[in-house]
């Protein structure tokens, strides 16, 4: 790699690394752009992992300097993750080349139709008089909703082990409709989560040799910073100026992706 390949990492880190914490997607950037500088799927897969880590680390200090840490609820949920993150590492593991390309286009392209369909029942439930839950008055789960939450970890982990991008909505979509948190907290253990089961993905593809750590911490210097950023402003619900930015990017990298021709 050349030397503006990695400032050109660490760029799209801080984009990545503030998307990330506020919704999720930040990897739907960064793992094309990897892919496209001519890393191998699944290298670009585990390469990636060292910059989520250190993203996630610096998130996690960001809600606590704001006083935002529940660190039993936490613990309790990325460990329900953390098996079906190990799993789904190990499945990425073995997905190289082209296939890899293949199955991260696919995601690409359902992440687009996720985030239009979550767009538009927001703007009717906007009209129609309706708020989403943005409060941050602390709201305990029921049992039955601890239940199906941690229940979801497991599916979720295994997403993220396996491909990692996107999974940022997955935990929301979890953590806010199952266990009814407000968005804050949501943010507030989306990063705890994703740091648990990342450091287990981490190790498995460092020991199958598909980690180039230059170009990791060139990512992960990027990713800290946007953490950081994307912490606060996750707190001053700062969420929406950034995320229809995505659109054209997502849909183009998709289909650079999936007809390579």
């Amino acid at each position: 790699m050349e030397l503006w390949h990695y400032f050109l990492l660490a760029v799209l880190g801080v984009v990545a690394g503030t998307l990330n914490v506020l919704a999720g997607g930040g990897s739907l950037l960064t793992l094309p752009a990897m892919v496209f500088l001519g890393l191998d799927g699944a290298v670009a897969n585990g390469t990636n992992r060292v910059a989520i880590l250190a993203q996630n680390v610096t998130a996690v200090g960001g809600f606590r300097t704001l006083g935002f840490s529940d660190v039993k609820l936490s613990l309790s949920l990325a460990l329900a993750a953390l098996p079906g993150g190990i799993c789904g590492a190990l499945l990425g593991t073995m997905v190289r080349g082209e296939l890899f390309n293949r199955v991260l286009g696919l995601v690409l392209i359902g992440v687009i139709v996720l985030m239009t369909v979550q767009r538009v029942l927001k703007a009717k439930k906007a009209s129609s008089g309706g708020h989403e839950l943005e409060s941050v008055e602390k709201k305990s789960p029921s049992r039955r909703q601890l239940i199906l939450g941690h229940v979801a970890m497991v599916i979720v982990g295994f997403y993220g082990g396996f491909i990692q991008a996107g999974v940022g909505f997955l935990l929301m979509a979890a953590l806010h409709r199952v266990l009814g948190l407000d968005l804050v907290r949501v943010n507030m253990h989306k990063v705890f989560i994703v740091g648990v089961f990342t450091l287990a993905a981490l190790i498995i593809f460092a020991s199958r040799g598909q980690v180039l750590w230059l170009p990791g911490l060139a990512l992960a210097v990027g990713n800290s910073i946007g953490g950081w950023i994307g912490s606060q402003l996750s707190v001053l619900k700062g969420e929406n100026w950034i995320r229809s930015a995505l659109y054209v990017a997502l849909l183009l990298m998709a289909i650079r992706l999936l007809w390579p021709g």
